[in-house]
């Protein structure tokens, strides 16, 4: 049965809301905003500003509060602010006191907020976090087992790996980013033209010729390896004669008339065209530093000979896995060996806990001989295998299933992966400067702590329900008992 009544549009006035009856005190975001240690980003908020300088700034709540809400939605900047307008119960969650229709703050000013907020702070955050959580343990632990002279005893399980947060850049190639670089000169010709009052014959460019060469080109599914180098020779002979005529032109110039953005991309233009005559003339696709985007001059190709692609480009990160919660101990533009982390991170959990951990899950990168000795040292036992021969002392059946049960724990960090990329697109970072950039992967990070630490809160509470005085397990035992008691009365009586 199918329920239509057709006819015009209700009015917005005649439309019937339930904002009379008050909000569910088990919604989502009611319950989030109960575990966010709100009071601890204020104060890092507010340090990073002038006091008394300036209008009035945005509540640190309602910021804190829209890039939870942003990143556990993937929704972009001006998406959560229309979306925080629309929705009461996210309103609750960033501070308001009512209901309003009007939006928190301009979505420009999150580029502001990523710069003022950086990874360092959402760290420290996730370190909070954490301590609620263990300190107790920690504090006992440390106690208990602390010796004269020594440190206590290790404890603990830490995985450790390392990813990459992809920036959401095109496909760098050579001729994609010789005709960008190209296109950029061309602008710059043009404003300096204008700019000397088009005085004398304008700098031919032969723009319009060579943009349906290299459409044409484009357009090419498969190209040859000597279609590609003559489209390169010939991009590469226009992006220097205009860098050569932009140079002529700044001569003539007595202030300097290009603003610092615009001298930025003629720098950037340049070390293109450096690098991509050094690879054209070795006939090679590597150098040092290479730049693959023009827009992104920060951004690097990091190898790491995944099935799905070879090479991967944005920040590589040094990830530590502590109970569930992800710590970015490495931050690099720049690919290295993730192995160099290892000894960073165990400290870092050190300096957290009081305490080694009792074993780190990792891979055989991590297995240097120089991290061997250094965690042997300390009585610390790693996951990987072991360099060299295999050894003869041959393990017994519990040795082997608690050794395999450890390696396969190393998952889970994997997975923490999986889920910031997957579900919080930490795979697709769209801001586009490096600092922003650093404080939207930071962010993501925070935010998967945040729904960890709302879980073992959760876990926790219900067990704190199993107390002496009321026993709730006995009450639903006894329910159960008194069910099936009266069942079989009544099947006795038929």
């Amino acid at each position: 049965m199918i329920q239509y009544i057709s006819g015009s549009q209700l009015s917005i006035e005649e439309f019937e809301t339930p904002f009379n009856n008050s909000l569910l005190a088990d919604n989502r975001w009611v319950m989030l905003s109960k575990v966010v240690n709100w009071d601890k980003f204020a104060s890092l908020y507010i340090s990073k500003m002038n006091l008394g300088f300036g209008r009035p700034g945005v509540s640190p709540r309602i910021v804190l509060g829209a890039l939870i809400i942003k990143h556990k939605e993937n929704l972009g900047d001006r998406d959560v602010i229309a979306t925080i307008q629309e929705n009461p119960y996210m309103q609750y969650f960033v501070g308001l006191s009512g209901f309003s229709t009007k939006p928190v703050f301009d979505p420009s000013l999150f580029v502001e907020i990523r710069k003022r907020i950086g990874a360092d702070d959402f760290d420290t955050l996730t370190v909070d976090l954490i301590q609620s959580i263990s300190e107790k343990e920690d504090i006992k632990h440390n106690k208990k087992h602390k010796k004269e002279d020594e440190s206590p005893k290790n404890k603990g399980k830490m995985q450790a790996d390392a990813t990459v947060a992809d920036q959401m850049i095109a496909y760098p190639t050579d001729s994609n980013l010789l005709n960008i670089s190209r296109k950029k000169s061309e602008e710059v010709i043009d404003k300096l033209y204008e700019l000397s009052g088009k005085d004398g014959v304008k700098p031919k460019t032969y723009r319009n010729k060579i943009d349906k060469i290299f459409l044409s080109y484009s357009k090419k599914k498969s190209k040859p390896k000597k279609a590609h180098r003559k489209m390169n020779h010939l991009l590469l002979e226009a992006v220097n004669r205009n860098i050569k005529r932009v140079n002529k032109y700044l001569d003539n110039f007595k202030t300097f008339p290009l603003t610092f953005k615009e001298q930025q991309v003629l720098w950037i233009i340049t070390e293109v065209y450096r690098q991509q005559k050094e690879m054209f003339e070795a006939k090679k696709h590597s150098c040092s530093d290479r730049i693959v985007s023009i827009f992104q001059p920060h951004v690097r190709p990091i190898p790491r000979g995944k099935a799905r692609a070879r090479v991967e480009f944005g920040s590589k990160l040094g990830v530590s896995l502590d109970d569930g919660f992800a710590r970015i101990d490495t931050f690099s533009w720049d690919a290295y060996s993730e192995g160099k982390d290892l000894i960073k991170q165990i400290k870092n959990y050190k300096e957290l806990h009081g305490h080694y951990p009792e074993v780190v899950q990792v891979d055989k990168a991590y297995s240097t001989n120089e991290n061997r000795k250094w965690l042997k040292e300390r009585g610390i036992r790693i996951t990987a295998p072991p360099l060299g021969r295999k050894p003869k002392i041959q393990e017994n059946a519990y040795q082997k299933r608690k050794k395999k049960k450890e390696a396969a724990e190393r998952n889970h960090i994997e997975g923490k992966f999986g889920q910031g990329k997957n579900g919080y697109r930490l795979n697709q970072v769209r801001a586009r400067l490096k600092s922003t950039s650093e404080s939207w992967v930071a962010c993501i990070f925070f935010v998967m702590n945040l729904i960890n630490y709302q879980k073992k809160v959760v876990f926790c509470a219900f067990f704190k329900l199993r107390s002496p005085v009321v026993n709730y397990w006995s009450i639903i035992i006894k329910a159960i008992e008194n069910e099936i008691y009266k069942n079989k009365v009544i099947l006795f009586n038929m």
